[in-house]
């Protein structure tokens, strides 16, 4: 039983990260664009669009190195 423990709670750990930096890349993400007269729609196409597709990016540039 105490082999499983580990693998919940970094499960765990990493849904709790990844709801707080969502939160925090879509906050920013808003700023940015009151900050620079854009449209929330423009911001969401370029910014959060990169912001979700970063860790594909890095996956797959690591692989191909």
């Amino acid at each position: 039983m105490l082999s499983i423990v580990f693998p919940i709670l970094a499960l765990a750990v990493g849904l709790i990260a990844l709801s707080i930096s969502a939160d925090r890349l879509i906050a920013s993400s808003a700023t940015l664009a009151k900050h620079c007269n854009v449209s929330m729609s423009f911001i969401g196409m370029t910014v959060v669009a990169f912001g979700t597709s970063a860790p594909e990016l890095l996956v797959s540039s690591i692989a191909a190195i």
